[in-house]
């Protein structure tokens, strides 16, 4: 089968086309034939820094985490799905598990779903990864109806599904975005827009909670916007971080009284610790999509497997909007 390759770690040019043998199914898995993939940070992540990160696949790698697709072949105890069947899920590209980039996949039935209905291949391999993590989030900071919940970065792959989800659970949803185009989207999606270049956080606590802050913070941005995610927090309220690899001071966490939630939503595939979950999120998901409440954004910008580079460098370049779609 088909399948795009690194030979090496490091600049998105080194992908090489690669004929490789079509994978065997085996006891509760299931082969899928890919029709699409997305590209997360993560691949981009593992691709540049290889054996810097623990969770990156020996070499030659075959990367790419989330998929929609095809069931050709179900494996024994597989008994939720038939040959067929069209499904989405997150469940390769790292450690010992073979990616998305090829033809062809056998992936753990324990971390996929049917494919919600009215969504095409392509938009459905855009959702996986980044509404897992946006719909974890949320559900462990215990997000109810009328709560106020602020989204760091509402345009990005984990922060425009986020701000949909919060709606959909009833809560009064604001995000920030650096730019019209960022604002414009944020606001298409039922959110209300704050340009954190214009506004500072004492601006828009005040202006939209009286000054006490949010209930629910969501950041998808990370890094020194942790500090802005700690300030924006009601007392005792509840921050969401996605990208927390750094030394912080904790004070404002302490003195508020704050929860600080870290969604690494990786653990159930790199240590095969409690895979199920993912299935039932990704179902829970699918009713989501299907009553209306999500839908996904992809960039303009589309891709073939052999332009796998190219689609890393958009989604590295910041220029894009939505998530990056490879069609396999």
């Amino acid at each position: 089968m088909k399948a795009m390759i690194l030979n090496q770690y490091g600049s998105e040019d080194l992908f090489e086309v690669a004929d490789i043998a079509k994978p065997q199914v085996k006891e509760g898995h299931v082969l899928i034939k890919v029709i699409a993939t997305s590209i997360n940070t993560v691949d981009t992540m593992i691709r540049a820094m290889g054996d810097a990160l623990p969770l990156s696949p020996a070499l030659p790698a075959l990367l790419g985490m989330d998929f929609a697709g095809i069931i050709e072949e179900a494996g024994e105890g597989v008994t939720d799905y038939e040959v067929g069947d069209e499904v989405y899920g997150c469940a390769g590209g790292l450690a010992d598990l073979q990616g998305t980039l090829a033809e062809y996949m056998v992936a753990d039935a324990k971390l996929i779903a049917a494919k919600p209905k009215n969504l095409t291949m392509r938009e459905a391999a855009a959702l996986p990864l980044v509404a897992i993590t946006a719909y974890e989030g949320l559900i462990r900071a215990g997000i109810s109806k009328g709560q106020k919940v602020l989204v760091h970065g509402g345009s990005g792959g984990v922060g425009h599904v986020a701000l949909q989800l919060a709606r959909y659970f009833g809560a009064e949803v604001y995000s920030t975005g650096g730019g019209d185009k960022q604002i414009a989207l944020i606001e298409q999606l039922g959110a209300q827009g704050i340009n954190y270049k214009a506004e500072t956080v004492s601006d828009y606590v005040a202006k939209h909670t009286n000054g006490e802050g949010f209930d629910i913070v969501f950041d998808s941005v990370g890094g020194e916007n942790m500090t802005n995610s700690f300030e924006a927090a009601v007392l005792n309220g509840h921050v969401i971080s996605t990208t927390s690899m750094l030394k912080i001071d904790l004070t404002t966490v302490h003195f508020k009284g704050l929860s600080l939630h870290v969604v690494f939503m990786l653990i159930p595939m790199l240590y095969n610790h409690k895979r199920e979950q993912h299935a039932h999120i990704l179902r829970e998901l699918s009713k989501i999509v299907e009553a209306g409440g999500l839908t996904p954004v992809l960039d303009e910008q589309s891709f073939s497997l052999e332009e796998v580079g190219k689609a890393h460098a958009r989604l590295s370049s910041g220029l894009g909007m939505g998530k990056v779609v490879v069609d396999i």
